[in-house]
């Protein structure tokens, strides 16, 4: 009866002494591989960086500057009553912004490169970074302006009833949701 008593006593020390060792982290190796730590800050910063975009495409944005103007405009062109030449110019007009935003994407996903770069050095330069978040957010700018300028210059290739018939066509902006916390937008 003691031998059995004594076992299990043993056997209960060993236990205790396995989940003692089992909570305490192994010190000799990192808990996650320096490549997934690697992989999870890139995840996080595309997240990030499309989450904005994606708010835009569900809705949760949704402004007039946001809207496919231009694309509404070709689809629609019969019921506008386009000509050749507004068709024509219209296509241009498009063509030409999208040739814009493709190399403005490029050169955003350059200088985001450049961000990542800098923020891996020991320590960090943080006047070189705060000029490169900068010039991201210039290039955001500079064609989210591109992109009103270009919708204005398709609606003046449109003539007063063209307008009126577009007016009909797009449906008024959703109200945009205030977050939890805040207070709604006062009103006149």
């Amino acid at each position: 009866m003691r031998t059995y008593l004594a076992v299990r006593v043993l056997s209960v020390l060993l236990l205790l002494a396995g989940v003692a060792r089992a909570a305490e982290p192994d010190r000799s190796r990192p808990p996650v591989p320096a490549e997934w730590v690697d992989l999870w800050e890139r995840f996080q910063r595309a997240m990030q960086e499309r989450g904005g975009q994606l708010r835009d495409w569900l809705g949760g944005r949704e402004s007039r500057e946001n809207r496919p103007i231009i694309s509404l405009m070709l689809n629609s062109r019969e019921r506008l009553g386009l000509s050749d030449a507004q068709v024509k110019k219209l296509e241009q007009l498009r063509d030409d912004f999208e040739k814009q935003s493709i190399r403005n994407d490029a050169d955003a996903r350059i200088v985001e490169l450049d961000i990542a770069a800098l923020l891996d050095n020991e320590p960090v330069d943080m006047a070189k970074v705060e000029a490169k978040i900068r010039e991201a957010e210039k290039l955001r700018a500079d064609l989210r302006i591109a992109r009103l300028r270009t919708i204005e210059q398709a609606k003046a290739v449109l003539n007063s009833e063209q307008k009126k018939k577009l007016a009909e066509l797009t449906p008024p902006p959703r109200v945009a949701r205030t977050p939890r916390g805040s207070n709604p937008p006062a009103t006149e």
